[in-house]
């Protein structure tokens, strides 16, 4: 007994200290990443250089050594020439890429590339942005086809691409472009709302557990996740994704209004070639395709915004999510959420 006495305080002091270990490994990184000042930055990428630097290394090794050494003073030849001559006046390009959830968080990072090539961009230059979402929420989603207005409002040429999926909420992005271009087996169109309440009023029902839900407003709460799922409120609860959908057929048609609503809005999706029958679509080609022609003539600026988190955000982040997924509130926001 005193043996195992000895081993049980032996393995809790062990267990004291490693973690005070840990407690002060946790705190000194945190000082440490105050103190480096890590900040939010755009970062910048140009294309066509990557392309010409493809294209060379490719070249090179079809040579011979002396062809090879004629190449590379060629090149710095040119080089020498490029850096005279001013590019100011000439059309730029700038990319950006949207890879969409359901929430729609990289709009967080849209809304600063847009911001940063809006200092720059103008009329006769173009914006390029790939865009790749299956949809999501209707307030995240509404949000980003804003920023992409933003391009269209200072009457710079938007162009978007989709290459694997644009549907729903993807595509009440895509369609403020003034052009959009579609993989040949690429997902578009998904007009549509919907809205998923999973309810657990029959379940409380029939172990006697009570639910009281207190509201001041009508249609306040029109279905829940716990309450009773009235007939009038389920039918407020519809007549809000119809308008929801009525708001989703106004803004398509406002930019594409070839489209036959009647048609296309049924919340169905259809694949590029389909897609561009209908009029979804203006052409058939790859985002890559369309970018190393436009590299043969014209400088091509992918824009990033990249958001540095510090260790104690880190941390705090992890934390705050833990609590959340851990209560209530996560399913109370399901309720109300309705997806594009």
């Amino acid at each position: 007994m005193d043996a195992l006495q000895s081993i049980g305080v032996f393995a809790a002091q062990t267990f004291l200290i490693l973690f005070a270990i840990l407690a002060v490994i946790i705190v000194i990184a945190i000082i440490a990443s105050k103190a480096s000042g890590h900040k939010d930055e755009i970062q910048v990428e140009l294309i066509h250089k990557k392309y010409k630097n493809f294209r060379n290394l490719l070249k090179s090794q079809t040579l011979s050594k002396t062809e090879r050494k004629e190449m590379k003073k060629k090149l710095k030849e040119e080089r020498k020439a490029h850096e005279t001559q001013t590019r100011d006046h000439e059309k730029k390009i700038f990319l950006i890429d949207f890879n969409g959830d359901i929430k729609a968080s990289a709009v967080e990072n849209l809304r600063e590339e847009v911001t940063a090539v809006l200092t720059l961009a103008t009329p006769q230059d173009e914006v390029v942005v790939r865009v790749e979402s299956p949809g999501g929420v209707v307030h995240g989603y509404g949000l980003a086809a804003s920023q992409l207005l933003r391009i269209r409002d200072k009457q710079i040429p938007l162009t978007v691409c989709v290459d694997k999926v644009a549907a729903s909420g993807g595509y009440l992005m895509s369609c403020t472009a003034h052009k959009i271009l579609c993989a040949p087996f690429a997902i578009v169109g998904s007009i549509g709302v919907v809205a998923q309440v999973p309810n657990l009023h029959r379940v409380l029902k029939r172990y006697d557990v009570d639910y009281k839900e207190y509201t001041a407003g009508e249609f306040k709460r029109t279905v829940s996740l716990l309450g009773e799922i009235t007939e009038k409120g389920e039918e407020k609860f519809k007549e809000q994704l119809e308008d929801t959908h009525v708001l989703f057929k106004s803004f398509v048609h406002k930019f594409r209004p070839q489209l036959n609503l009647s048609e296309v809005a049924t919340g169905e999706y259809w694949y590029g070639e389909q897609a561009l029958t209908k009029g979804l679509v203006d052409e058939i080609r790859t985002s890559d395709d369309y970018l190393l022609g436009l590299s043969e003539k014209h400088q091509i600026v992918k824009v990033t915004y990249e958001h540095h988190e510090s260790l104690s955000q880190k941390l705090t982040g992890i934390i705050g999510k833990a609590f959340h997924k851990g209560s209530l509130s996560i399913l109370e926001e399901l309720e109300t959420r309705r997806f594009l």
